[in-house]
């Protein structure tokens, strides 16, 4: 086994987590908070939008089995990355998408499938989404983990609000 990290930002940390978390080689997607200035954010620290955390998940993978590059398509199917201060019904700073590569090798991987996506003509609007350096990763409080499992119709009330369709139609 070959442990690697990734960490990404898309709009609602819930949403983020299940479409990795489904994926094999996954061995861990925790929630949390990345990008910001602040040392051990709280939840409602992030949502006062001061704090310049991104709602992110971090995901601990089997690189022999699920690569990086892999984990960025995916991505790229979750996330509208056309959308530069939220995602679907979720507004504002903390809601960005953004990749936060921790390596120049993963930097070079997120910047390649940028330009591909780009240049694809899948979506119309200019692709928005930042590639910047990582920050420490905050997991976010217990009750956030793994929300999908322990609160299954708020998250599906959750999603439907356009993820779902999002996830549909870009699905590959």
């Amino acid at each position: 086994m070959k442990k690697e990290t990734a960490i990404f930002a898309g709009g609602c940390f819930w949403c983020m987590v299940k479409p990795f978390d489904e994926q094999p080689g996954i061995i861990s997607v925790v929630s949390g908070y990345c990008g910001g200035h602040v040392e051990n954010p709280t939840y409602e620290q992030v949502c006062t939008e001061t704090t310049g955390h991104a709602e992110s998940v971090e995901i601990t993978f089997d690189s022999e089995i699920v690569s990086y590059k892999d984990l960025v398509e995916l991505y790229w199917q979750i996330a509208d990355p056309t959308d530069a201060m939220g995602q679907f019904q979720d507004r504002g700073d903390s809601y960005r998408p953004i990749i936060f590569y921790q390596n120049e090798t993963q930097k070079e991987i997120a910047e390649a499938s940028k330009k591909a996506l780009s240049e694809s003509g899948e979506f119309s609007d200019p692709i928005v989404t930042k590639i910047q350096p990582a920050t420490t990763f905050y997991p976010a409080e217990d009750y956030h983990q793994d929300f999908y499992k322990k609160n299954p119709e708020r998250f599906e009330l959750e999603e439907s609000g356009g993820r779902a369709d999002f996830m549909k139609k870009h699905q590959k």
